[in-house]
């Protein structure tokens, strides 16, 4: 609190999107076309394509991406997974999170700017339909102070479609084009699950382009946050060139002047509100739209391009910026070591899953002259292929699998093959009668062998109890 008599000191901003009253501050950005833009509205515009096209591809009869929740089946690239596959999962989240540290530590933040879906969906979809019906920044901002009107009530309608439109999509994903086309076409009330979700997440969409805005990068995403602690001073960022802007002028220039006239072209045209001459800020999302924008007043005042530019913050300070780092090996050896082992697991995964369970009650019962062993053999299917399965229970040797009947015992399966349904689960009891004398020490190894109809069998080792001789 300043004392009596001291000179005002004009109230900080704590937020781009924060007026120092605590109201809220409108961004509207300017836009200037350049090389950036360009090249950003290129890879936008394929990306919302193969959004919007991909529920669609199918790859080997199967589609190309179907998370189905409800089912925990999981299909990729035309393979589905199911949710037994959690090392493969795994090993996946683990290849993407060191990814992104790559990413990060060698690009900085270029994710958010040039192929995060906020930004993408902001800048290259609903932003060009605002300006299309609003106007361009001096007339949004006077929407702003005089009140929206009939412009702004179009604008939210068209908003409002297009967010059912994105969230119908986005179902996709998750039910399927043909599940989601029945929907579509039938009433509510045969899917009022479906009907609510589609319903909540357009809501949701609505809400963030319409209303949030820039403040899910600001407030809400944690990645601006970690950025502290994933960008170096060799990392690739967004930087104003202090020592040939500074000092600022307006008008024509003295001795001694930078090259920055202070026309805040830069300023008006980032989507965050902020000041890129401040230095490094978390709200910066290295889209380059401040250097279009200065790039373009730049030659209209006989100065050189580039005052804001890419670069490392150890390249701003006059060094040579370093590409290998120790970070950058760790995570590039983690991240080729996690996606490599995900494919060998991926190819040596086997077609069918079993698993070999003890019967539910007494580990084994005597009668007469025989054990009883019950078990319980769990059947999933990871091929995708309805199939019958063999099951057949053999002794464990030395010299590999051998018949039952060489220790006089014998196997009871009462329903052999097991027919399997394509992605389906199955238990079936198999019941093992074994004289006494085959068990040493109580026990008796074993190995339960099913056979695909098509593919290799899959051999399970296993132990029956039976009463000590």
């Amino acid at each position: 609190m300043a004392h009596p008599g001291s000179p005002p000191v004009a109230p900080l901003r704590v937020l781009p999107t924060l007026n120092p009253d605590g109201t809220r501050r409108r961004v509207r950005p300017k836009l200037y076309d350049g090389v950036i833009l360009r090249r950003r509205r290129v890879l936008a515009y394929g990306l919302l394509l193969t959004f919007v096209l991909l529920p669609f591809v199918t790859i080997g009869g199967k589609p190309a991406m179907l998370l189905d929740v409800a089912e925990r089946q999981f299909t990729l690239l035309g393979r589905t997974f199911l949710a037994t596959d959690g090392v493969l999962l795994m090993l996946l989240l683990l290849g993407i999170f060191v990814t992104v540290l790559l990413l990060t530590a060698l690009l900085g933040r270029a994710f958010c700017g040039w192929g995060c879906p906020q930004t993408v969906y902001m800048e290259f979809l609903f932003r060009p339909i605002e300006r299309l019906i609003e106007g361009d920044r001096p007339a949004q901002l006077r929407l702003d102070r005089q009140g929206g009107g009939a412009r702004r009530a179009l604008k939210n309608a068209v908003f409002l479609l297009l967010s059912v439109g994105v969230a119908n999509v986005f179902l996709a994903y998750f039910v399927g084009v043909r599940t989601l086309g029945t929907w579509m076409t039938s009433s509510p009330l045969t899917h009022p699950v479906g009907f609510a979700v589609m319903g909540v997440t357009s809501a949701l969409v609505f809400f963030d382009f319409a209303y949030f805005r820039e403040q899910m990068c600001t407030v809400a995403c944690p990645y601006a946050r970690l950025q502290s602690a994933l960008v170096d001073r060799d990392s690739l960022i967004i930087g104003y060139q202090e020592q040939r802007g500074e000092p600022r002028h307006k008008g024509k220039p003295r001795a001694g002047d930078g090259d920055c006239i202070d026309c805040n072209a830069c300023v008006v045209a980032c989507p965050t509100g902020i000041d890129i001459r401040d230095g490094l800020q978390l709200e910066c999302i290295a889209c380059g739209q401040c250097i279009d924008a200065c790039n373009t007043i730049m030659p209209k005042v006989n100065k050189d391009p580039d005052l804001i530019r890419y670069a490392s913050q150890r390249t701003l300070g006059g060094g040579k910026r370093r590409i290998w780092r120790p970070r950058v090996i760790a995570y590039s050896v983690l991240g080729l070591g996690a996606f490599s082992l995900l494919v060998v697991f991926g190819v040596r995964r086997e077609a069918v899953d079993v698993t070999v369970l003890r019967g539910i009650g007494a580990p084994f019962s005597v009668v007469g002259a025989e054990v009883q062993n019950q078990l319980r053999v769990k059947l999933e299917d990871h091929s995708g292929q309805a199939g019958r399965h063999r099951i057949e229970v053999l002794l464990e040797s030395t010299r590999g699998p051998a018949p039952l009947e060489t220790r006089g015992a014998r196997a009871v399966i009462p329903e052999n093959p097991l027919p399997l349904a394509a992605l389906g689960r199955r238990t079936t009891s198999v019941f093992v009668l074994s004289p006494r004398a085959a068990f040493a020490h109580g026990t008796l190894p074993i190995v339960v062998r099913v056979t695909p109809e098509t593919g290799e069998p899959v051999l399970v080792p296993y132990r029956l109890l039976g009463p000590e001789n």
